[in-house]
């Protein structure tokens, strides 16, 4: 009860403070002046809410609370067949290089040595032919290192470019490398000779270091003065391009730019490179060269047009037409096109001299070799009667016309030159590719074989020759009667410059025979090294050279070359005791040439390491043992066959060149 009563007397005397605190404060409020308070507008009424029917609530189903019971007739469920299926492949790990490549400027590769190289291999060249020297080295190395290129270091510079030679007339291009002057000029002979015969050889010269250039230096291989100019002057008449690359910024242009004409025009280029700048890398060889892009020689459509329709009037009109093939066949890429044309003509058709080995001579419709008076049998017969001729690609030169002495008439003669055709009391047409022409001609020819049946009824086959006893020296004809026997589609033959282009003349080649001779420059000599291009560029075929004594006195010494690489080629060393081909031209004492032990000088060339075999013959019973021999127990290496004949033995058609020679250069001298 005390408690109580002191909660009631505190909540009154706190009751009694809160009064007298708010009567203090209501006392100060109303001696304090107000601000009037604005009066505020009535508010609106509200309207009253419509009365309406307000619909029931609809009434909750009830939930049942028991499940429907389940069927008791449920089927069978079928068993899931068992698949094989075959695991997943791994994953391959790939690991992410941590380094950033090396950059291809700092390459060895980057430099003039691999684009060379790379270019050589692109455009088919495998081999290539070399002589070191001191400016030429670094270049070497850099073929050395590329797989897809063999260097075959030759005896002599000279050889070396015949073997070029023969490369390109079987590869269709080729490459040599040699030396400043001492190389260069060296080797210009052969290149002149493949610059006759439209062959794209690509020679490489390693040139003095570049800053010698203007330099006023005199330098070792140079001609005694500070100019060096003397090399590229000799080569300009002999080679369609020339590229004289003394610095990095232009090298690549200059290189490129060099062996696309030679590709183009079929005739060798001259490269001279400073030797200090084959290995220095430069940015324009980083990447791969683009692919080479050759600028077809286009036809012009309005001149093929009149061309072919000029040509198939005129041969139209003519009764004994016929066709003959020459060396531009090559350059012009044609002999196909050309025997294509012949097929649809019905015409017999020859070849001139150079060209042997450039047309299917097993076509039934071959008539032999055109030489004027030492044509084959028949063949001239056919040609001078004819009232038409239309020649194929034909260059004619002293030695094929016989001192310009053939008896055909130019206004019965269409001339089919690489990039022109000439009609007969008519215009040239130029802008004309041989190939496109050919093509076009072979639909609008009437088919004729009138000069053919001829040819038949005047043909009659070489009887038996008679042979002499089998014991007697060899004669040349007989020689060539064993070797037509040798010819098969697996076989090639060199023919060197002498008598042997008369005799090898007489051989039918079968098809795919390869045959090859240096009608237009004639440099004696060239087979040797000719046949080292031609096996290295043909390793499937066995090739057979006929060279006589006096040409292989030039070029011997190539035959260690043949050793080295392994070749198994057949060599007929025909010989007869001098320079017959002089002999038959102008006589004398100069003709007469120091006779050597040709076998035995071979036999010691290979030094006992038995790459070859060697034999001298002087009987048929002799060769025929030698050719079987070589043939067979021998086939896989050198064989080299010294075939002795009678002194003075050679062909009729050799006499009576030497006569017409003989006479057209001895021509007196006009009166001015």
């Amino acid at each position: 009860m005390a408690s109580n009563k002191s909660f009631i007397t505190a909540f009154l005397l706190a009751l009694t403070f809160s009064s007298i605190s708010m009567s203090l404060a209501a006392r100060h409020l109303m001696q304090t002046t107000a601000p009037t308070l604005p009066t505020l507008p009535p508010l609106p009424s509200i309207p009253a809410l419509p009365q309406g029917n307000v619909p029931p609530l609809p009434t909750i189903p009830s939930i049942p609370t028991t499940l429907p019971p389940l069927p008791t007739n449920i089927p069978n469920i079928p068993t899931i067949p068992q698949l094989n299926v075959p695991p997943l492949p791994s994953i391959p790990t790939f690991t992410i290089p941590t380094t950033m490549p090396s950059i291809p400027f700092l390459s060895p590769q980057s430099t003039i040595g691999h684009h060379i190289a790379r270019r050589l291999v692109e455009i088919g060249v495998k081999d290539v032919f070399t002589v070191p020297g001191d400016f030429n080295l670094g270049l070497l190395d850099y073929l050395v290192a590329e797989a897809d290129i063999n260097l075959i270091g030759c005896c002599n510079e000279l050889n070396a470019g015949y073997a070029a030679d023969g490369y390109a007339r079987c590869k269709g291009v080729s490459a040599c490398v040699v030396t400043f002057n001492v190389g260069g000029l060296s080797i210009l002979n052969a290149i002149a000779g493949a610059y006759s015969e439209d062959l794209p050889v690509i020679c490489i010269v390693g040139a003095p270091n570049s800053n010698d250039n203007g330099s006023q230096r005199i330098i070792h291989h140079s001609i005694g003065i500070p100019d060096f100019s003397q090399e590229l002057r000799c080569f300009q008449p002999v080679t369609c391009h020339q590229a004289v690359v003394k610095n990095l910024d232009d090298a690549l242009e200059l290189i490129d730019t060099a062996i696309a004409s030679a590709l183009r025009e079929s005739k060798p280029v001259y490269i001279s490179i400073a030797t200090n700048l084959v290995a220095i890398p430069h940015h324009s060889f980083i990447d791969d060269p683009l692919p080479f892009y050759l600028t077809p020689k286009l036809t012009d459509q309005n001149c093929l047009e009149i061309a072919v329709e000029a040509t198939s009037e005129f041969l139209k009109k003519a009764v004994k037409p016929v066709m003959v093939g020459g060396p531009k066949l090559r350059m012009a890429k044609a002999s196909n096109a050309f025997m294509t044309m012949v097929d649809a003509s019905g015409y017999p058709f020859a070849v001139l001299a150079s060209a042997k080995g450039m047309v299917a001579e097993h076509h039934p419709n071959f008539i032999g070799t055109y030489w004027g008076q030492i044509s084959t049998p028949f063949c001239a017969e056919i040609l001078h009667s004819a009232d038409a001729y239309l020649f194929a690609g034909p260059v004619f030169n002293d030695v094929i016309t016989l001192g310009f002495s053939l008896p055909f008439k130019k206004e019965k003669a269409i001339v089919v030159l690489p990039n022109r055709v000439m009609i007969p009391n008519g215009p040239t047409i130029g802008c004309v590719s041989m190939k496109s022409f050919f093509e076009a001609l072979t639909t609008r020819l009437k088919r004729n074989t009138t000069a053919f049946d001829n040819y038949k009824r005047l043909h009659v086959r070489n009887g038996l020759l008679i042979h002499p006893n089998q014991k007697e020296y060899l004669r040349i004809n007989v020689l060539f009667l064993h070797i037509q026997k040798m010819l098969s589609r697996d076989t090639a033959v060199i023919a060197e410059t002498g008598d042997t282009w008369f005799t090898c003349q007489k051989l039918k080649l079968p098809q795919g025979c390869g045959y090859e001779c240096q009608m237009q420059y004639g440099s004696i000599g060239w087979s040797v090294g000719a046949t080292i291009g031609y096996a290295q560029a043909a390793p499937h075929k066995r090739v057979i050279a006929c060279v006589g004594d006096g040409s292989f006195q030039m070029t011997a010494q190539e035959v260690s070359t043949m050793l080295r690489c392994g070749q198994n080629c057949i060599i007929f060393l025909i010989n007869n005791g001098g320079y017959s081909t002089e002999i038959q031209i102008h006589d004398g004492p100069y003709n007469v040439i120091k006779n050597w032990d040709y076998a035995g000088l071979v036999e010691k060339i290979d030094n006992g390491e038995g790459k070859c075999w060697t034999t001298k013959v002087h009987c048929e019973e002799e060769l025929t043992e030698a050719i079987k021999m070589a043939m067979e127990r021998k086939k896989s290496c050198l064989c080299f066959i010294e075939v002795i004949v009678e002194k003075g033995d050679t062909s009729k058609e050799l006499i009576v060149l030497g006569s017409r020679l003989a006479a057209f250069s001895g021509r007196p001298p006009k009166d001015n």
